[in-house]
């Protein structure tokens, strides 16, 4: 590895929409055209400066070890920290999460997306204990991957996206009972609760914490919305056994908490 290519961008660009060599004939130029995300798509400010662009740009490429300084200098030039999450983080992953689904970025620059805006918080979140102010939270999650399951990859990116789009997300971990689920949703009196599944083998297990969390969170008359995910499930089979949401990944998620909080 020279370190010509950071994080692979250059590649990406140039290769991106073609396929192996093959017999089938290659996409067209307008039908990749149709695929690219334009910034107008997103909500983004038309007074930025050249700093909120730099960070907005940062963050689309994952260079984490730059985002500390923009967003310290925004800070220090005035921006306050609701300014640079609302003009500058969650647009900037609204973009790389519209240029996820579409295929223009993949896994790696997803979490390293997600490692960017975590190092921008990071200054974000020293700012605020210094000067005495709280953050706003948007709405308080339970994630876990249910009782059987030893997988948590899916899990973990999940909850990084919907921290980094300002949820606060108690992650129970992996192999959680079901009796474990529904007692914290209860305590923490949760909205949304997100259960994973990566073998065919639990999705019964996913099953049985539904139900159960229908049944106890009924009783006290609370109303929980249940987002299932997994490389086992499909949308059909998730409503089927009883969950509001599908999230085939983890900007699906980071929308259902969108509409359940509304914000």
């Amino acid at each position: 590895m020279a370190g010509f290519d950071e994080n692979c961008l250059d590649f990406i660009e140039k290769y991106n929409g073609t396929s192996a060599p093959s017999s089938v004939p290659l996409a067209s130029a307008a039908q990749k055209e149709a695929k690219t995300v334009s910034l107008g798509e997103t909500a983004l400010s038309q007074d930025l400066s050249e700093d909120e662009k730099s960070l907005i740009d940062t963050i689309c490429k994952g260079f984490k070890d730059l985002s500390p300084q923009i967003t310290q200098k925004l800070l220090d030039g005035g921006k306050s920290p609701v300014e640079i999450i609302d003009r500058c983080i969650v647009p900037a992953l609204d973009i790389v999460g519209k240029e996820f689904e579409i295929g223009r970025k993949f896994l790696p620059q997803l979490l390293l997306a997600a490692d960017t805006v975590s190092s921008s918080f990071a200054v974000i979140k020293s700012h605020l204990e210094k000067s005495g102010v709280k953050a706003e939270e948007k709405g308080k999650i339970v994630i876990a991957t249910v009782f059987g399951d030893i997988h948590d990859i899916g899990k973990n990116i999940v909850k990084a996206m919907l921290e980094n789009y300002g949820y606060t997300v108690i992650d129970l971990g992996k192999n959680v009972p079901a009796q474990t689920i529904v007692k914290t949703v209860i305590d923490e009196k949760i909205r949304l609760v997100g259960l994973s599944a990566l073998m065919t083998t639990t999705v019964a297990s996913m099953e049985e914490t539904i139900r159960l969390l229908r049944e106890e969170t009924a009783k006290i008359g609370r109303d929980v919305k249940i987002i299932a995910g997994g490389a086992v499930l499909t949308a059909d089979y998730a409503a089927k056994i009883g969950a509001d949401y599908f999230g085939k990944d983890a900007m699906a998620s980071v929308a259902v908490a969108k509409e359940v909080f509304g914000k």
